[in-house]
């Protein structure tokens, strides 16, 4: 008898034994998505999470005690996850947010399927958050990301238990923006220590503000000498700084998009703020030449040194108290939700405004007739601003 019992146990314990690896692989999932013709790389079921009152803070989502929020989120990786497809499946209608901002509705029981490609294009974030607004509990609302089935490739069994090893994420933006705002800030100390005189004339209202200027000055008769250069490269650095401020905001600084597409990484990013300065640079110095030309033109070569200090001038305080506020409510608010307008009517305010000045201080300097004054100031400053605009929009 105890010979005949140990062989039913050890019997029932070979039978234990092969059916949990049966019913493992019949857990397998071979397809997701619609129609099933996706085949699951992650899923979110366990990544979901859920703001807390309390906490003022998002906590991850807990069966027990959340199974009736309504709102699930969930950090999605989008640059180790490229050339994949996100899938958004809910049991009832639902409200898709991304970053916060609302994007789509979601319709019961059919699958959304979006790029990764194209969400990595539009948000230019290694990251983005998103959230599911609709029915409680996890049931109810599926997020994976997929890869597309080939019609010539053989079916391939993968597990939903299978582990997903993902980079740590890197606040790339977040970084390169605190050491441009540190190189900045070196780049001023430099120029207040070593060219004081300059400095100061430069970053004064008072001076600004005044409609005589003063003509045989060493930054207005020199427009090219070495510290009028040196101010000018750092209002391209500043320039160039605000654009790839506005870019990692998700603000589109031109609609051809052709601007940080590629990786990001700090590097890349430093490259590109190295070019965009460049580019800032000899802009201007293609605005002193275009004021040499048109001065020419219209007969008011004793002007242009003017002009082209004003220019700078005017340049420096804005885009300084600019690079300023921007700094610091995005440092102090960093949820906040950016928008285009807040930062396109400031730059339209203050190119209108000093356009105006331009107008006094030319008048003041050289007595000229109003057409000839507003048709040189149409071609070197309206039609830049317009162009300009045309391509911004």
């Amino acid at each position: 008898m105890v010979a005949l019992f140990l062989s039913f146990n050890l019997h029932c314990g070979t039978v234990s034994l092969f059916f949990p690896s049966v019913s493992l692989a019949q857990s397998r999932v071979i397809g997701i998505g619609p129609d099933n013709r996706y085949y699951p790389v992650h899923n979110f079921r366990d990544d979901f999470q859920v703001y807390d009152e309390g906490a003022k803070a998002y906590i991850p989502y807990i069966i027990e005690q959340h199974a009736d929020q309504t709102a699930l989120s969930s950090y999605v990786d989008l640059e180790s996850n490229r050339h994949y497809s996100l899938l958004i499946s809910t049991r009832q209608d639902g409200y898709l947010f991304i970053n916060a901002a609302l994007k789509r509705k979601l319709r019961a029981d059919q699958w959304q399927v979006l790029s990764i490609d194209s969400l990595y294009r539009i948000y230019r974030q290694p990251e983005i958050f998103l959230t599911i607004y609709g029915a409680p509990g996890l049931d109810n609302n599926q997020l994976y990301i997929g890869y597309p089935k080939s019609a010539t490739q053989k079916p391939v069994v993968l597990s939903d238990d299978n582990l997903s090893v993902r980079p740590r994420p890197q606040a790339v933006y977040h970084n390169f923006l605190g050491v441009g705002l540190l190189f900045l800030l070196a780049t001023h100390a430099f120029l207040f220590t070593v060219y004081r005189r300059a400095f100061q004339r430069f970053y004064s209202i008072r001076d600004l503000v005044s409609l005589r200027a003063q003509e045989e000055s060493f930054l207005i008769s020199r427009p090219l000498s070495s510290v009028n250069m040196l101010f000018t490269l750092n209002l391209s650095f500043m320039i160039a700084y605000l654009i790839v401020f506005v870019q990692s905001r998700n603000l589109e600084v031109f609609a051809s998009r052709t601007l940080l597409l590629s990786e990001q990484r700090f590097g890349w990013v430093a490259s590109e703020f190295l070019l965009l300065s460049g580019i800032a640079f000899m802009s201007l110095l293609g605005k002193y030449v275009a004021l040499e030309v048109f001065g020419g033109l219209y007969k008011l070569q004793d002007i242009i040194n003017v002009h082209f200090f004003k220019l700078i001038q005017s340049s420096l305080l804005f885009f300084t108290f600019l690079t300023l506020v921007l700094a610091v409510v995005a440092y102090n608010t960093p949820a906040m939700a950016w928008s285009g307008k807040a930062i396109l009517l400031p730059l339209l305010g203050f190119y209108i405004a000093r356009l105006a000045l331009l107008y006094f201080v030319i008048r003041s300097v050289e007595p000229i007739k109003n057409l000839y004054l507003f048709s040189y100031l149409c071609i070197v400053e309206l039609i830049p601003l317009i162009i300009g605009l045309r391509f911004a929009l």
